[in-house]
């Protein structure tokens, strides 16, 4: 079955997948997740649009809703694909865009002419590995404490007395002993190896690897141990020792990753009875750090998943700063400050809480203009919202002109059959968006 982000389908069109639907209706992403669901980027916490509590499925009376979530589920021999709003068919041009954009992925699209869904989403599994491995190698290589074996006449750990008896008998001056040792070559970077030499079998392999060469390298060289033959062991170690230190998060996404790999040929997407295997992606992640790509040149983009840009909204009377806040765009103009917040959802949907959240932003910053920046479907149509003043108990409410946000658009095509036209129409649908948010064209806005 095919379904869109941030729509409603009848219950019963879900009846084609009623063991996949029952197992994801009305269950959270953090729960899919343990499940075995991959979800892009990282893990859940790390997102600021998704969160803990979204769901994939939600039920409201007899349909089901999506959220802001893109990707492939499978269970047994039930797939659920869930594309975004503005693709046309089986062509999810405007995500492939996105993640070529954002991610430097190669044309996905060339795989939809396969009838077996499962391998294309493995792919999307090795296309993503190089973004998780770069991120990961960011904290150093991955080191921890390793158990050896020894057997010589300089003891210096735990006496191994059976492994003693069998190697030393008759007794020729060696001892059989183990020491624990802080070693980079673990169960972990050797995982990651096997992975790295697995994707270099693909006919896109090395192409992929290019882009992550000096990280490669730093595995290659901390893998000295490495053993084709050895690959089934280390997945079975990998599985029973999951990284658990918050400090190596990152490491835990590329060690789900890998074994996800891994275990593709064995298991495929999907096979088991009754687990769930596919890839999510969020889209407010995507639509944001497209949307930056765009706008960078003006604006600047807090990140709180790295605490970049952070700002606060208070001073307390000890002179401390209280209240972290990380608004998606700030306008480097000071002169007529700006704030932007990125929405990947339908206008109609931007409501109320949205609205608080920027005007909020827009009082700390002393500025006078906020935009939400959203994909439209087809012709962009902007809306300007003016903030009131006045209230209802003295019949005064008027609205301000010099106070305002903006719903800014930026229009999807959706009147074309192949993805190179899609690229071109998008350049000039971003030429057109760029314009709305250049000072110029604000500063006309505001007279």
């Amino acid at each position: 079955m095919m379904v869109k982000d941030n729509t409603a389908r009848s219950k019963i069109e879900f009846s084609a997948i009623p063991n996949l639907t029952k197992q994801i209706a009305d269950k959270t992403i953090e729960q899919l997740e343990k499940e075995g669901v991959f979800v892009f980027p990282g893990h859940i916490r790390e997102s600021d649009d998704i969160t803990d509590n979204q769901m994939i499925l939600q039920s409201t009376n007899e349909s089901f809703r999506t959220s802001n979530v893109m990707g492939f589920l499978g269970m047994g021999r039930e797939r659920l694909t869930i594309q975004s709003r503005f693709s046309n068919g089986d062509q999810d041009f405007f995500l492939q865009y996105m993640l070529e954009r954002v991610m430097d992925f190669p044309n996905i699209l060339e795989l939809n002419t396969d009838v077996n869904r499962d391998h294309r989403l493995f792919n999307l599994l090795l296309f993503i590995f190089p973004y998780y491995l770069k991120t990961a190698l960011r904290k150093g290589t991955f080191k921890t404490y390793i158990r050896y074996s020894y057997n010589d006449s300089n003891i210096k750990g735990a006496i191994d007395i059976a492994g003693h008896i069998k190697k030393n008998t008759p007794f020729a001056g060696n001892i059989a002993y183990s020491q624990r040792e802080f070693s980079f070559d673990n169960h972990l970077m050797e995982l990651i190896r096997h992975a790295i030499e697995f994707i270099k079998t693909k006919p896109y392999g090395y192409q992929l690897l290019r882009k992550v060469r000096d990280e490669v390298a730093s595995v290659v060289e901390a893998t000295s141990e490495y053993a084709f033959h050895d690959r089934r062991k280390v997945v079975d170690t990998n599985k029973k020792k999951p990284i658990r230190h918050a400090y190596y998060h990152e490491y835990r996404a590329l060690q789900n990753l890998c074994i996800m790999i891994l275990q593709y040929e064995k298991h495929q997407v999907g096979s088991g009875v009754k687990h769930i295997h596919g890839i999510l992606f969020d889209g407010s992640w995507l639509w944001e750090q497209y949307v930056n790509m765009l706008v960078s040149d003006g604006f600047y983009h807090p990140m709180n998943k790295t605490g970049v840009g952070v700002q606060q909204l208070f001073t307390n009377m000890h002179g401390n700063k209280e209240g972290r806040i990380y608004p998606d765009f700030i306008s480097i103009d000071d002169d007529h400050r700006v704030i932007a917040d990125a929405k990947y959802k339908p206008a109609t949907n931007i409501g109320n809480k949205d609205y608080l959240q920027v005007l909020a932003y827009m009082f700390r910053f002393d500025a006078m203009q906020g935009y939400y920046l959203y994909p439209e479907n087809g012709e962009s149509r902007n809306q300007v919202l003016y903030l009131n003043q006045g209230s209802t108990y003295k019949r005064n409410v008027k609205n301000r002109n010099d106070i305002w946000i903006m719903k800014c658009g930026l229009a999807i095509p959706d009147s074309v059959h192949d993805y190179e036209a899609f690229k071109m129409a998008m350049r000039l649908s971003e030429e057109s968006f760029k314009l709305q948010l250049l000072p110029e064209k604000i500063l006309q806005l505001q007279a």
